[in-house]
């Protein structure tokens, strides 16, 4: 029976596809289909079932559109509602694929559809267990996405994990592969490892939510406490994956439509037009962007900070690509976040843009020494860190204020457009994507520190390891 993780480190996402004898089945899909077909295809395989371990939140996944081309069964836990047509499993369920099976196993607490899946090969033996947002490497999924007013709280939620761990996940064998759906970089979680698997046995050693001497309310206490809020586009993405959205392909044929320079300029002069630069971050230093452009690279952690940052999911967006080869990848990116109104690309880049005569936009930049230098001798006005705050208390440069990115909108207010910035962030990408937000909403003097927290420790630059947060009033 192949078992095959599927790693996407921009969300930090894994699908799982499993083939038996001409059967397979896919778990937790992205939005895009055509991996998972062509998987099929080179195993001369039938896409049998689609199993979703829960509702996710931190990206729209695939089923519908894989159920419409494959004619699979979209199979989700109880208490599962959607407007299309699923299969609600119920615990101890079993799904043969092939000469192999999945058993559900319903393991409430992240959301109360969520559910994991043992895996029994064609010997009878469970060698691993597919448990979604429930058990990660090194965390556990968090309890406050799923809550309702009036009804559920965090604390619920996390009771029912803690019930769902001990009496569903930790029975198993200690032997047995645990394979979550995230791994590090993911807001599911707090504290999950790099590691993309691992024994269950390992996991009871090191796992601080599997503690075998925990009560019910330490757990409690434990996975409630330190919870920052998630990111704003969390709810839309749970929306749309209980919906029917716009086919992929049509997202994509959309959103890769080639604009000619004028027809850019003139869409990009639109108030509800929102340009992002997802070019390199050496492109984008050394050629400039569009006026009013926001910068996002593609080669960063995209799509989260696309769904961070831009506000509306239906907000109209027209980009820069470095390679027109490039374009089904970024417009797919988009996608994955829910972001489907991608109305085209620059044809020819901004070097046809600068052919035709018109202006270009550029943010300035430091290296990291001469910004040490220059905080020293007392030349700069505002020297800002666009961290997260837990990393900014954890060590940060003396005399830097916190503005973490992931709240620039909120906190805005709190920028004086008259000042000159100096920002940073840990290598240079947050940075660049906060310097360009404080340009195009009008702050003239904005200067990006390159290489960002990593080149400034290799200065003399004093270091604080602690400090109550700081603002920017």
């Amino acid at each position: 029976m192949k078992v095959e993780q599927i790693f996407t480190g921009c969300l930090a996402e894994m699908a799982y596809y499993i083939e038996s004898n001409g059967e397979a089945a896919i778990v937790d899909p992205l939005r895009e289909t055509e991996p998972y077909l062509r998987m099929a295809e080179a195993d001369g395989a039938k896409i049998k079932y689609i199993f979703l371990t829960h509702f996710h939140a931190d990206f729209v996944s695939g089923q519908y559109d894989l159920a419409q081309k494959t004619g699979a069964t979209i199979v989700f836990g109880p208490n599962a509602k959607t407007e299309y047509e699923i299969y609600n499993g119920t615990d101890g369920e079993v799904f043969n694929i092939g000469n192999g099976s999945l058993t559900l196993l319903h393991t409430p607490g992240h959301t109360m559809e969520s559910s994991s899946y043992l895996i029994t090969d064609e010997d009878g033996n469970t060698p691993c267990v597919l448990t979604g947002d429930a058990l990660f490497i090194g965390d556990v999924g968090r309890p406050d996405l799923a809550t309702k007013d009036g009804s559920l709280t965090e604390a619920d939620l996390a009771g029912f994990l803690f019930d769902s761990l001990r009496n569903k996940i930790m029975k198993l064998p200690d032997d047995i592969i645990i394979y979550p759906n995230h791994g590090a970089g993911s807001s599911c979680g707090k504290n999950m490892s790099s590691e993309t698997f691992d024994t269950l046995g390992n996991q009871k050693k090191t796992n601080y939510a599997l503690r075998a001497d925990m009560t019910k309310e330490e757990f409690i206490d434990e996975v409630t406490t330190g919870l920052k809020p998630p990111p704003q586009y969390f709810p839309n993405n749970v929306r749309m994956n209980k919906s029917i959205n716009v086919s992929i392909d049509e997202v994509l044929h959309k959103g890769s439509t080639p604009l000619d320079a004028a027809t850019f300029k003139e869409m990009s002069e639109q108030k509800d037009v929102l340009v992002i630069d997802t070019r390199a971050k050496e492109t984008y230093y050394e050629e400039g962007t569009i006026p009013g452009a926001w910068y996002i690279g593609v080669d960063g952690n995209f799509a989260p900070w696309v769904g961070a940052i831009v506000n509306d999911i239906n907000q109209k967006i027209i980009f820069l690509a470095d390679d027109e080869l490039r374009v089904n990848e970024i417009v797919t990116r988009f996608s994955r976040v829910g972001y489907d109104n991608t109305l085209g690309y620059l044809k020819g880049g901004l070097a046809e843009w600068k052919t035709q005569g018109y202006d270009v936009d550029k943010i300035r930049s430091v290296s990291a020494a001469k910004f040490v230098d220059m905080l020293g001798e007392g030349k700069i006005e505002k020297a800002v860190d666009v961290r997260k705050e837990t990393e900014y208390l954890s060590e940060h440069v003396v005399g830097v204020e916190n503005f973490p990115l992931d709240f620039i909108h909120s906190n805005f207010a709190e920028i004086d457009p008259s000042k000159e910035y100096f920002l940073h962030c840990a290598s240079g990408y947050r940075s660049l994507i906060a310097a360009s937000i404080f340009k195009a909403n009008g702050v003239e003097k904005v200067t990006d520190v390159r290489g960002g927290f990593e080149d400034i420790k290799e200065t003399k630059a004093p270091l604080s390891d602690f400090v109550c947060p700081t603002t920017m009033l």
